[in-house]
């Protein structure tokens, strides 16, 4: 049977309508790398959208129709603001003029590796002393199966109106993939899952005017479940090819020759690629929600923990591979070696710097007396991170043949297409590549290993 089921008509549900008749005002709460493209969705849609963020500087910027994220452009900004559909603010007085208020918090990771939910606490906190009579709440923070209805709920029901009768209460993962050319917000499926059928169908068609197709399901649970697998599964089978890469090449075999021509099989097999570490908000984080919420059922999650583990280990495996490189090639030690990481992007052609493994490859390496500098065409400076704060304030290190000639060995550990690795190879003396980049584009050479 279908989750919609008993749900009424549209036709006789005056907030549908309203809806429907994009008459509906969407507050987005957290205007980052998932809150503006969301909030430039539902512009495109024709909905008037109200965004929400605690950085003052940020809400100035976006109106001023500027962008702050290198993949979403200055025009897509100011030509929402040009429409009068958008408008950014930092007074949270003004939920109460939001119909529908979604959240698009983080929800990192505490030292640790225990959820770390107070942004999203914080937020229900916000929202309560403005909650009204039929406001639609929708979280889109990836997090724990549970946590809509057993964190938020209770927030927002000690204001005394009910989920589901006086408000209503829902979870849709976000999906985003900073970057990708091929799919954005609105071309991307969505899952929702509401806190009782009238949620559901109030959330459903919302999402239903801004992406291609929605997915409902039985409960906000059941949705937390599948942003979480989704990502898991990544994080599993990258430790996989990862571990994959460590024993092939003790045999002398190059591990992306072999997933390539595995890839040729057109059943049965999926390719994923090796690297450095994880990156990005969700796969180096999501699993450990899950491994989190697991133990207050009494069920250890072996296999999740043990991915997370060969993940974690491989920056260490990448620095130990640089210094067996500098000792057999140069006869030079990592510590005293001038080192020029190339990358510092999570991935490539972006400049989301989110728990890229490149900041801790610095670390590392600088941890054993090497003296390190990096480009990143997408990054001209290191911004302030929570793990990483000796880091803050770097500049990109220019890459002409000169400045190359000037360092020990070059470790690429983002392949943004931007960089012209002909150039790098040529004018290096040693390229450690991580991410098979010169292979792809086309550049051999004696002085290039892969890690």
């Amino acid at each position: 049977m279908s989750v919609l089921s008993n749900v009424s008509r549209p036709q006789a549900d005056p907030l549908l309508a309203r809806v429907a008749a994009r008459d509906f005002r969407i507050g987005v709460i957290g205007l980052g790398y998932v809150g503006i493209p969301l909030a430039l969705t539902a512009c495109k849609a024709g909905f008037p959208v109200l965004g929400f963020d605690i950085d003052s500087a940020r809400v100035a910027q976006l109106n001023r129709g500027e962008s702050f994220i290198k993949h979403i452009s200055h025009q897509a900004i100011a030509e929402a603001r040009r429409d009068g559909r958008f408008e950014a603010t930092d007074q949270f007085d003004r939920l109460r003029q939001a119909d529908a208020i979604i959240i698009a918090v983080p929800t990192p990771l505490t030292k640790q590796r225990e959820p770390d939910l107070s942004y999203v606490e914080k937020t229900a906190r916000a929202i309560a002393p403005r909650l009204r009579q039929s406001h639609l709440v929708v979280l889109e923070s990836t997090t724990w199966p549970g946590t809509t209805v057993e964190v938020m709920r209770p927030i927002l029901e000690a204001t005394g109106l009910r989920s589901g009768v006086d408000f209503f209460l829902a979870f849709s993962p976000e999906r985003e993939d900073p970057g990708n050319p091929d799919f954005g917000t609105s071309t991307i499926p969505k899952v929702v899952g509401g806190d009782g059928p009238r949620a559901l169908e109030l959330a459903k068609a919302v999402y239903d005017a801004l992406v291609v197709r929605t997915v409902p399901v039985s409960s906000p649970s059941t949705a937390e479940a599948v942003k979480l697998t989704e990502n898991i599964f990544r994080a599993v089978n990258i430790a996989l090819v990862n571990e994959l890469k460590v024993i092939y090449d003790k045999m002398g075999i190059d591990v992306w020759e072999v997933i390539d021509a595995a890839k040729t099989k057109p059943f049965g097999f999926m390719p994923f690629y090796p690297g450095p570490g994880l990156g990005g908000h969700c796969i180096p984080i999501d699993p450990f929600y899950l491994t989190w919420k697991a133990r207050e059922f009494d069920v250890t999650t072996r296999f999740i923990e043990l991915a997370g583990q060969i993940n974690t280990a491989m920056p260490h495996y990448v620095v130990d591979r640089l210094a067996e490189a500098l000792d057999r090639r140069l006869g030079k030690g990592l510590s005293t070696a001038r080192v020029l990481v190339l990358g510092v992007a999570y991935k490539k052609n972006i400049d989301d710097m989110r728990e890229s493994p490149s900041l801790r490859l610095m670390e590392l390496i600088e941890a054993r007396g090497a003296r390190v500098a990096y480009h990143d065409p997408h990054v001209p400076v290191i911004p302030p991170t929570r793990e990483h704060a000796t880091l803050t304030g770097r500049t990109s290190h220019p890459i002409t043949p000169a400045d190359l000639a000037g360092f020990d060995v070059v470790l690429i550990a983002t392949d943004h297409d931007a960089v012209d690795y002909r150039t790098v190879v040529a004018a290096s003396r040693i390229v450690v590549d991580t991410r098979n980049a010169c292979a792809r584009a086309g550049v051999q050479g004696d002085n290039i290993i892969k890690a």
